[in-house]
This record gives C-alpha cells, structure tokens and sequence, in this order.
C-alpha cells in the first residue's frame, strides 16, 4: 500500500547527484573509490572520533566490530531484549551467544539489570540507542571496565550521538536519519580495531594480494557510488537533525494532551517519534484509511523464533511492544504534514 504520508522517505537534497554523477564520470565506482575514505574522513570527524570505517550495511558493521574484538564461539555478548533482530543475528553470525537485558521505561536497555547477566564467559556489552535515545553510557563503560569487557554500541539509530564505548556502529539503510540506500560505518579511536575491521571486510587480502587468506573474512565492502549519496547526507547532518528536533517537538506539544496517548521520553536525536497507543490496532487502521502509515514497535528477542524463551510474556520489552507504535518521521516532513497526523489521532480519540 502507497501511503501519503509514510514512515519514512529519504531527503536526497543536497550534492548527492553531483557526487554520484563525479563518481560514475571517474569511473571510481567500486569501495576502492576515493570519495569512500572522504566519507569515512567525514563521518568521523563529524562524530569526533579518529577512524571510520565504511561496509555494507548496519548488520556488516556490528559483525566486524565483534569479529575485530576476537568475538567468536563460546563467548557471550549482552544484548537488549528490545531491539531490531539484527543486532542480536550479529552475535549469532560470529558463533557466539547473545544473552538478553530487558529494557527500562525508555525503551534501552535496562542497566540495572546487565551485571546480573554477567559470566566468565561474557565478552562484549552490546547498547542499542532505541529510537535516537542514548543509553546511560557511562554506567555502562563503567561495568565494562570493572569485568575488563569491551562495548559496541549499536548506533543504527542514532547518527549525531558521539561514540564513548570501544566501536560505534551506524546503519545507513534508507528510514535512517541519514542513508546511502543500504550502507553502514564503524568508528573506533583504536587504529588496530580500524584495521582489524578494514581487513575483515575486504576478505582478509595480505598486502601483496597474493589470494593466501588467513583467516575467513567477508565482502562486505561499501562501493563508490554510495559512499557519494552518504558523504552528502554527512555535509547536511545538522540541518537534518535541527528539522527533525523541530519535528520532534510539533509531536510532543500536538499529542501532549491526547487522551489515550502515552508519550515516551525525550530522545537525543530524533530518528523516529515513537508513543504508546490504547486501541492501538483500531488507531492504525483509522490511520491507514488516511493515509497515514505507521509501524509497530520492536518484539522481544526472547519472542523471535530462533532466540525464543517461554518467559518472554514477563518482559517489560513486551509490555511496550504490545502497544507501541511511531508516526511518520523524516526529513522531509512539513509542518502541515505533521498538523494532519495530529489531527487525525485526536480525532480518532475524540470519536
């Protein structure tokens, strides 16, 4: 179904015809093109962190921040029950074991709750900054340093949120704040972990190219012509975050007082507006009849089939799942677009 009004649209405004067209032009198209080190130079710097390292898509990047870290079977990597499977596949890609933390109250994983989850055989934390949402970091650094484990933040939803753990992993997949149509980037200040990962993802070629590879490793490089769309998205970063605070905003002051909406906390970048719904099944098909598309909130991990325990029904990450949902959140969103979703949820409430 085409919707009016998605979830999600793409703001391809600034230089990235003029950059993918130089790239086509040059003939540069594959991940040994240069703009993919100017993209990388870019991202970093943007996010104040020394290295950059482009691949494939947000997956490809937690898989080669675990694998850079020596993640592998028998180990065991703390993963949110609320989030995207894939942060929890990247785990299981490498041969180790995800153990879940349930959430708190503002979707991300609940701190309180990690260092119970804690074994010998416990290798990384993995937070996952839910909706732009940033975890409490430094109590999260904080565990690490005392069980000498190292972090990797899932970034996929959270572009302009400076990394603190050991590698940040951002998704550039079109619904995300910024894109590249699939694409994703690593950032570490540990020149052997940006190594590590560079190598893993150009699978593991020796310097001579001599095709004697060491160790398996993957294709999951970025080509030319995507790192030109994402370098351009990078230029206009902060105007796209200040729209889409201002987004942000028109939601909390427009829903604030609606009976039967439950908004959730403030977020640090705004990827998608997230809020919780009564009847929530009925207000997404009176949406739907508008026009308006909505999507549902994550399942637990502890529901997925291939992770799946009995207990999942307990899980405050269920609880949220039961009757969350998020609006139509982009870039390109006007204000009037915004007064007409308002409109139509008050109005379905008011009924």
């Amino acid at each position: 179904m085409s919707f009016k009004y998605p979830v999600s649209r793409p703001a391809l405004t600034g230089r990235e015809l003029e950059y993918l067209t130089a790239t086509v032009e040059d003939g540069w198209i594959s991940s040994q093109g240069p703009v993919v080190r100017r993209f990388e130079r870019a991202f970093a710097d943007y996010h104040a962190t020394a290295h950059g390292v482009a691949c494939s898509s947000g997956t490809t990047a937690l898989t080669l921040a675990l694998r850079a870290l020596g993640v592998g079977p028998g180990d065991e990597v703390i993963v949110p029950e609320f989030t995207m499977v894939a942060s929890a596949w990247a785990v299981t890609y490498t041969g180790a074991t995800p153990v879940f933390v349930d959430c708190g109250d503002d979707l991300n994983i609940d701190v309180s709750r990690i260092e119970e989850k804690i074994t010998s055989r416990t290798k990384v934390i993995m937070p996952v900054h839910i909706y732009g949402r940033r975890c409490d970091m430094d109590a999260i650094t904080d565990l690490a340093f005392q069980y000498n484990l190292k972090v990797v933040e899932d970034s996929a939803e959270a572009h302009g949120v400076r990394p603190t753990g050991d590698i940040a992993c951002f998704s550039l997949f079109a619904n995300k704040i910024i894109t590249a149509g699939e694409g994703g980037v690593c950032l570490t200040d540990d020149p052997k972990l940006a190594d590590q990962m560079a190598h893993l993802r150009a699978m593991a070629f020796t310097k001579d190219h001599s095709f004697l590879h060491k160790k398996v490793a993957y294709n999951f490089r970025m080509t030319a012509m995507q790192a030109a769309v994402a370098l351009a998205q990078v230029e206009r970063l902060d105007d796209i975050l200040e729209t889409r605070r201002e987004i942000e905003r028109r939601y909390d002051e427009g829903l604030a007082d609606v009976p039967g909406i439950t908004l959730m906390p403030p977020r640090d970048v705004l990827w998608m507006y997230d809020l919780r719904a009564e009847r929530r099944e009925e207000l997404r098909e009176f949406l739907a009849g508008e026009s308006i598309e909505t999507r549902l909130f994550f399942k637990p991990m502890s529901r997925q089939p291939m992770y799946f325990h009995p207990d999942w029904p307990s899980l405050k990450a269920h609880t949220f799942a039961e009757d969350g949902l998020y609006l139509p959140t982009h870039t390109e969103l006007t204000p009037a677009d915004q007064d007409f979703v308002i409109d139509r949820i008050r109005a379905f409430y008011s009924a």
